[in-house]
């Protein structure tokens, strides 16, 4: 077990995948990650070991679903993962050009949306090059609530995301819930659920990795997943990315 492994744990996640293996993987919480279409493996930049995913419909990883990775179970998730996308345009898309790389959304039955982390590709139709995000959901699905960066994306380069999705205001003048995205632990957007009128549900779908409704595929690295039952700090974020890149 790595010091970033240990840093972690420490701050008790539900859910915490390495994704350094093949087959099967359980979490310290007990919940069961399957792999699907023999995914590859690369290296963080501490270099532990993670997955490499081709960008095909085989390859991905599903949890089944469990309270702990839902909003309304403790009334706020932190979703925390490193990813590293090796192309600028992916092969397979959905919607408007973009990835779904992580979430749990399942579009093959109603009622089935929660949240969800996405990467768009350069040649999407929004001018949004690249632009990674994250969203929640009402069940039934629609616009969600979210939050993004866009930065300049270089093939190869590894990148810290968090994503926060809480029903608690920040403050008395603040209306109740937001998502918060962060890069290498720095706060980067903030948006209201109220914007969208978003009430976070608890649904039946399972947390997928490398997908999450199964139309789209991510072609990286992606190594690891914790979710939290609350928000973390920002400076707790910033704590968690120097322990991967120190040295």
């Amino acid at each position: 077990m790595s010091s970033y492994d240990q840093l972690i744990l420490s701050d008790d996640p539900v859910l915490y995948l390495g994704l350094g293996g093949a087959g099967t993987e359980v979490s310290p919480g007990g919940l069961t990650a399957t792999y699907h279409g023999s995914p590859g493996h690369t290296h963080l930049p501490n270099g532990d070991p993670a997955t490499l995913f081709d960008g095909t419909a085989e390859q991905y990883i599903d949890v089944p679903d469990n309270d702990v990775l839902s909003v309304p179970t403790t009334g706020a998730l932190t979703i925390e993962a490193w990813l590293r996308p090796d192309v600028l345009v992916f092969p397979r898309t959905e919607g408007t050009g973009y990835v779904h790389w992580l979430g749990k959304l399942t579009y093959a039955t109603v009622n089935q949306c929660e949240w969800v982390a996405r990467i768009y590709s350069a040649d999407n139709t929004e001018g949004r090059a690249n632009r990674i995000s994250g969203y929640a959901f009402n069940p039934p699905g629609g616009l969600g609530a979210g939050s993004y960066f866009q930065d300049t994306v270089r093939p190869g380069e590894w990148i810290h995301y968090a994503l926060v999705i809480t029903t608690a205001p920040d403050g008395p003048a603040q209306p109740p819930g937001h998502t918060k995205i962060f890069r290498d632990g720095r706060l980067r957007d903030r948006d209201a659920l109220a914007d969208y009128t978003i009430v976070p549900g608890n649904t039946t779908s399972p947390l997928r990795i490398g997908s999450a409704a199964l139309r789209s595929s991510f072609l990286g690295g992606i190594g690891k997943i914790a979710v939290y039952p609350r928000e973390l700090s920002e400076q707790r974020l910033t704590e968690h990315h120097a322990a991967m890149t120190a040295g």
